[in-house]
């Protein structure tokens, strides 16, 4: 069925303000029913996945009732902001409307990354601070840049380029590492595999500082190829066994000094700046190997040349940007052609983003809502949306009931993406972030505009119901964050 229009006046009273405490199970079950998201539940968020991925035109069978609004340029853009830029403050979304879809897309792209302020706790000996320190860092970070879609290409890079601070057991290095990312993830693959290898806290997590030529460790060899290049069935067990020996020589870098380390009764290296790992000629492996079809002596940089050589590096590195910013199955035929100028390009980041970002897939009606927006992009998207920047400590503390925590991904596959998000318990507490940020908010934006500037004004029956009812502000930015609608992009 077509989307219900939101009346402007309203008509009823809905429920009270929502409760200035964390729900129970049982009273966000309550509460979701009563915001419609019970039934997005059941219809789309803990329901088929079907209904995930066919946010088209209500055809009958779709499992959703709502249309395309993508012919619309301002609809673009929004949809651009939620997909790149974790949503929007209202300013932002001004700003972005007034210049359109294409200045806009040019301005994401080709605006250099702002630095965060430096992280005092980075110097602690051993990287032994607290990770929510680094959290809290990072999400003020997300919610207060002029360049917020370098913080979402940064996050892409975390999750796909993964680590995690208890096997890199130093605080500092995951600091580092998120530094790397937010710097170098728009500039090319061939560089940014070389940083990645030579990375400290990959050289920990996946163990190559302890791979040498005597006893050279397999598994940054496999997950290079497999989940960070080019996906399983295109290399060899051999190719792994050939290309541990050529990588190894990589060792920690040599800390700037030493320092007793708090509780440990031990001295723990301190780094007064960033580095990368050292190579110990040493260490390393000086015979020939054969890795990927080339037979011959191979050093790090050859390795990765190797695997750029390769049919199947650039449609997998397009196939992973193309799932997380435009369909969770794009087509074979977009993968390809988009990851063809991908490798035509030298594997420039900037030249891929600009063929997905403008694509006509990106704008297909097929493509509207049907991505699921990841609890960082929920969390951060519903604090701009209030235009508060305070709920940072609530974002923190919200996102691993969630099933996302900074830092810390469940695997060396990274996250799980879209509908993997969802389940009965999420919906849950994505409720109760919603209900713990309107409690905490002082000032609530007017919601007058709300549906309109966060759901493109295009919403099922039932939200539509619930908003015409809603009695008072609270209750109307409750109903729109809590929606189904709000948590695709």
């Amino acid at each position: 069925m077509a989307f219900a229009p939101i009346p402007a006046e309203i008509e009823a009273p809905l429920n009270p303000e929502p409760p200035k405490r964390r729900l129970t199970r049982r009273q966000a079950l309550a509460a979701a029913v009563a915001t419609g998201v019970g039934v997005g539940a059941v219809r789309l968020l803990g329901g088929t996945l079907q209904n995930l991925n066919h946010t088209t035109t209500a055809a009958a069978g779709s499992g959703t009732d709502w249309v395309s609004p993508l012919g619309s340029e301002s609809a673009r853009v929004m949809q651009l902001l939620r997909r790149t830029t974790f949503g929007y403050t209202p300013a932002q979304l001004d700003a972005a409307l007034s210049a359109g879809f294409s200045r806009t897309v040019d301005r994401l792209l080709e605006t250099p990354p702002a630095e965060p302020p430096a992280l005092g706790a980075a110097s602690t000996p051993g990287g032994r601070f607290a990770v929510a320190q680094l959290q809290q860092w990072w999400v003020d970070q997300m919610l207060s840049t002029p360049t917020p879609f370098a913080e979402r290409m940064t996050l892409f890079w975390h999750g796909h380029f993964t680590s995690d601070y208890r096997k890199a057991a130093d605080n500092t290095f995951m600091y580092w590492q998120n530094l790397t990312w937010r710097r170098m993830g728009m500039t090319d693959l061939r560089s940014m595999l070389m940083k990645v290898t030579t990375d400290p806290a990959m050289l920990r997590y996946l163990d190559l500082a302890t791979s040498v030529a005597s006893s050279p460790n397999e598994n940054y060899s496999r997950e290079l190829m497999e989940l960070f290049t080019m996906g399983t069935g295109n290399y060899t067990e051999e190719d792994v066994r050939q290309g541990a020996l050529a990588l190894t020589g990589w060792q920690l870098p040599r800390p700037d000094s030493t320092a007793p380390a708090a509780g440990t009764g031990r001295n723990l290296p301190v780094y007064t700046s960033q580095k990368q790992g050292s190579f110990n000629p040493r260490r390393a492996y000086k015979g020939t190997v054969t890795f990927l079809g080339h037979a011959g002596s191979l050093d790090t940089q050859g390795v990765v040349d190797r695997i750029l050589a390769q049919p199947a590096t650039a449609p997998f590195i397009a196939g992973k940007v193309a799932e997380h910013f435009v369909s969770s199955q794009p087509s074979a035929s977009f993968v390809n052609r988009v990851g063809d100028a991908f490798r035509r390009s030298n594997y420039d980041m900037k030249t891929l983003m600009r063929s997905v970002l403008t694509s006509p897939e990106f704008a297909a009606s097929s493509s509207y809502r049907s991505l699921v927006k990841s609890p960082a992009e929920f969390m951060i998207h519903t604090a701009r949306a209030l235009d508060d920047s305070r709920l940072s400590k609530l974002v923190v503390a919200s996102g691993s009931a969630m099933g996302q925590t900074l830092f810390d991904p469940p695997d060396v596959g990274g996250w799980p993406n879209n509908e993997s998000w969802i389940s009965s318990d999420t919906v849950i507490e994505r409720v109760n972030f919603v209900t713990a940020a309107l409690a905490q908010a002082k000032m609530l934006p007017s919601s007058s505009e709300a549906p309109k500037h966060h759901l493109d004004g295009v919403v099922g029956k039932q939200t539509a119901s619930l908003l015409n009812q809603a009695a008072d502000e609270r209750s109307r930015w409750f109903i729109t964050l809590a929606s189904p609608e709000f948590q695709l992009k």
